[in-house]
């Protein structure tokens, strides 16, 4: 069914009031302007600013009534043809006796007609319960891909006539991308959107779509709950792991919609275990990068709020924004954390993890979750059920091949050639460091050659690894329990 159709019969059904959450006014009112013409009943608007309007008729008298509520209430309850009305911004006046009784009334339908009062507003919150009892929530439909690609096409004509017909420079492919990755917002912010993607430059090309994801972000991430990562690594820079690059690649064309096969639905997520420094947060980076769309993390600790529920809500506000930013990778990073049970914090970690897991189970849209952790023994044992994720892999020390090849990335990252190093001898003096601890050696390397006002060379970076104990070294104990634990539990990521 359309917009149009549910609020028809919404208004045949008789419902007394109506609640819609929106930030696009101007559509709402379109919409039962078009509406109306399947009920025949007159349509009312109210603002504080302007009064009650007529809007189904052309009509260019003023107000009768003062545009107080008070006054406007008590002309609705008069009228003896059943209406529709329209009341803007209205929800912060029911908090006075006098409104919130002659409201009652209205919706009572006590010496007056059966009329339908619609609350519209960006939020309704902290109505009256006596109000909350009666009122019918509508959540308007937000556009779907035919019609955000009719806006871009519409924009674009538009630029076309105020750049004396210039024609838009149009990829066909970028186009469906780009209305695929507007789904989630209004047709007002939708238009904004694509508006300065257009006038940037006259063109829509691949370098459009990661704009579009960072304007879409700050669009939707009004609570500041999620953090865009805009520089989501390539699999090129992310040495190993092998069996991870080749199960992205295989999923890739499913996931963001290129390609569907009957009876597969796009993967849902995965869960990365390993050794501290050994790439896991570098890999769900490139993950995204490897699907091709916007990363955008969950830290758990903004979640956490002292006021009862509210931890729950901001979950719920998180997750559905990670939605309507879909097609996206959520990385939610240490998540032993944030969901380690506790038994002094009132079951908040427990309805927590009941939430996460039910949206895990139940989601629609394709959020693609990358979750990593250190220690696996503190996971629910209810996350790592078979089903939750679609595999678990273990990203373990890297091999020497693979410490060779981190040479070369951070040697390259630095400007520094890595043909003037022996890296497969320096990946054999490296044997036990993590990634992160390779990266750490060559910056030390660096801070020694500039105190000796010297070019780096392979003498510092030598000297450095002989002197550092790596954390498999450290804490051996507890590494190699955890490796041997996932041995026969998971899926080595190389």
């Amino acid at each position: 069914m359309t917009d149009l159709d549910d609020l028809a019969t919404l208004i045949r059904s008789g419902a007394p009031l109506i609640g819609i959450e929106t930030d696009d006014e101007s559509r709402i009112v379109e919409t039962f302007r078009h509406a109306i013409g399947k009920v025949w009943r007159p349509l009312y608007r109210w603002t504080i600013t302007n009064g009650l309007v007529r809007l189904d008729l052309e009509l260019d008298d003023a107000p009768e009534v003062a545009p107080d509520a008070s006054a406007t209430l008590m002309a609705i309850k008069g009228q003896r043809e059943r209406g529709v009305y329209l009341l803007c911004d209205f929800h912060p006046y029911l908090r006075y006796p006098m409104t919130l009784r002659l409201v009652r009334e209205i919706l009572a339908r006590e010496g007056t007609a059966a009329h339908t009062l619609v609350l519209v507003a960006p939020k309704l919150e902290e109505l009256p319960p006596e109000i909350q009892a009666v009122m019918v929530r509508y959540a308007p439909k937000l556009p779907d891909e035919a019609a955000l690609s009719k806006l871009v096409r519409e924009e674009a004509f538009t630029w076309s006539k105020e750049h004396a017909g210039r024609r838009v420079e149009v990829d066909a492919k970028v186009l469906a991308t780009i209305a695929r990755n507007l789904v989630g917002l209004s047709l007002t912010d939708a238009r904004r959107v694509a508006r300065t993607l257009i006038h940037d430059d006259g063109t829509l090309d691949a370098k459009d779509i990661a704009a579009l994801g960072k304007a879409k972000f700050e669009l939707l991430n009004r609570d500041g709950l999620l953090h865009y990562e805009f520089d989501t690594a390539s699999f090129a820079d992310v040495a190993g792991v092998a069996r991870l690059k080749q199960w992205v690649s295989q999923r890739r064309a499913i996931f963001t919609g290129d390609t569907r096969v009957a009876g597969l639905d796009p993967p849902k997520g995965l869960l990365l275990l390993g050794v501290q420094g050994c790439g896991k947060s570098l890999a769900a980076k490139a993950i995204a990068g490897g699907f091709g769309v916007p990363l955008v993390r969950l830290d758990f600790g903004t979640l956490y709020n002292k006021f009862h529920g509210e931890t729950e809500r901001n979950l719920r506000a998180a997750l559905a924004n990670a939605e309507q930013l879909a097609p996206c990778v959520l990385w939610v990073d240490e998540i032993e954390k944030g969901l380690a049970t506790s038994t002094s914090d009132d079951g908040v970690s427990r309805r927590v993890l009941g939430y996460l897991l039910t949206w895990m189970a139940e989601r629609k849209k394709p959020v693609f979750l990358v979750a990593t952790a250190n220690q696996v023994r503190e996971l629910p044992a209810e996350l790592l059920r078979k089903g939750r994720f679609d595999e678990i892999f273990f990203v373990d020390l890297p091999s020497e091949n693979a410490r060779a090849e981190i040479f070369r990335v951070h040697l390259a990252k630095r400007r520094i050639a890595p043909e003037g190093f022996d890296r497969n001898a320096l990946a054999h003096a490296s044997a036990g460091f993590s990634g992160a601890e390779i990266e750490q050696a060559i910056v030390a390397a660096l801070y020694a050659a500039h105190a000796d006002a010297v070019p780096l060379a392979p003498r510092h970076v030598e000297a450095e690894l002989a002197q550092t104990r790596p954390l498999s070294v450290l804490m051996a104990e507890q590494v190699e329990a955890l490796r041997a634990w996932a041995r026969e539990r998971t899926v080595p990521a190389d």
